[in-house]
């Protein structure tokens, strides 16, 4: 059971949850990874008398280090997500501690080993990790400049402890030249991750916005289509009451001819509203399999669309009705899934008229389409009013599949 709640939670992110987990443990092995290498450094020299202290000084400050930057990653990589945080005070700490212990490491080194000017030869490598443990989340908490800035800053004040190490000129600078480096590609890598993440979650936000816009054209297309419907009737209702009205008081015997014309059209509007609420009315087969290609291959989906050769052979009735079937599926693909590829047959099987559309990136967590939503449950009336039904089959996981089927 310890198992399986990680993996159930694991499946029920969406594509920029794994995303953002995975490229946060990226950074986060960054400062582990530096932290191996102070272990490796100050753990060789451990058993040397002369360079004891200075050693286990160096795993200290290193492992405090490690874990103020494990913090400054994560705060910072929320800041630049635009989410709230207090990125600074972790980032102040983390690059305090870095320069308290790089001028720790640096003049313990000296009076430990007086024989050798330069110091433990471990120093250079627990300096430059110090240094590039700070300077890694400030690239993600900061911008780019100010990082730069902040970084180059705290560089050059490692110099004098450098300097009254011992470390001669020439030697400092090579140190301060190599730590730039390595800092430079730190800071690129640790930038490029927080911007691909800023990245996903603005594709996700966008196709969300996507759905969101297919279902609103969709709304104005019934309110268009209601119009074009009502307008005319009702003015047309209007003016052949106004015209009763008149007769009437005159005592014109038309006035119940008028008053059974407005009946008449009342009738045929009550009508054409509900084919209009039905989608019967503009709901073409052809027409709405063209349109659910280009909304889905414009939300990045791969569509394949095999309505077979008699497609034009089936009833009006029945291509209308099943039009109405791709509309509604293909807005439940883009609202309810992060599909990557979309499948829509028609076929006929035993004189009925059966149209399958099945899709992937189905969340592993129920959604409500899958239970029988809104959505599928007003398929299923407007399939019912054609003696056809709606049924959604098993599939694998993470796909949804929904069958039509329409007597011929």
């Amino acid at each position: 059971m310890a198992v399986r709640g990680p993996i159930r939670i694991w499946k029920g992110y969406g594509k920029p949850q794994r995303s953002e987990l995975y490229l946060r443990w990226s950074l986060y092995l960054m400062p582990l990874i530096l932290l191996m290498l102070v272990l490796l450094a100050a753990g060789s020299s451990v058993g040397q008398e002369a360079y004891r202290s200075t050693a286990q000084v160096s795993l200290v400050i290193g492992l405090a280090t490690t874990l103020l930057s494990l913090r400054a990653y994560r705060t910072s990589l929320d800041h630049y997500l635009k989410r709230p945080t207090t990125h600074l005070r972790w980032l102040v700490l983390t690059g305090a501690t870095a320069l308290a212990g790089c001028w720790a490491v640096l003049l313990l080194g000296r009076t430990a080993g007086p024989e050798n000017p330069a110091g433990p030869p471990f120093t250079v490598v627990v300096v430059s990790s110090l240094v590039a443990s700070a300077f890694g989340p400030a690239c993600v908490g900061l911008s780019m400049r100010q990082a730069c800035l902040v970084g180059i800053a705290g560089r050059l004040l490692v110099v004098p402890a450098t300097l009254l190490a011992g470390i001669d000129l020439a030697t400092a600078a090579g140190m301060v030249v190599g730590d730039l480096v390595m800092m430079a590609v730190i800071g690129l890598s640790c930038r490029g991750c927080a911007w691909l993440q800023g990245v996903v979650w603005e594709l996700d936000a966008a196709r969300e916005a996507q759905a969101q816009l297919a279902v609103a054209e969709e709304r104005l297309r019934f309110s268009r289509d209601l119009h074009d419907v009502m307008g005319r009737n009702l003015t047309t209702i209007a003016l052949k009451s106004e015209l009763a009205v008149q007769l009437a008081r005159r005592g014109r015997p038309e006035a119940a001819d008028q008053m059974a014309e407005v009946q008449r059209i009342a009738q045929e509007s009550q009508r054409e509203v509900r084919d209009v609420v039905r989608g019967y009315r503009t709901a073409d087969l052809h027409a709405e399999a063209i349109g659910a290609r280009a909304v889905l291959r414009a939300a990045d989906v791969a569509c394949e669309i095999d309505l077979g050769d008699d497609a034009d052979g089936l009833p009006q009735p029945v291509q209308s009705v099943l039009g109405w079937v791709i509309r509604e599926a293909t807005t439940n693909v883009l609202r309810h899934s992060e599909a990557g590829n979309c499948v829509i047959r028609l076929r006929r099987e035993h004189g009925r008229a059966v149209l399958e559309l099945e899709n992937d990136g189905v969340p592993a967590v129920p959604i409500p389409s899958q239970g029988g939503g809104t959505g599928l449950r007003g398929l299923r009336e407007r399939l019912a009013a054609h003696d056809g039904e709606l049924s959604v089959p098993a599939t694998g996981p993470g796909r949804f599949r929904v069958l039509a089927t329409v007597p011929l």
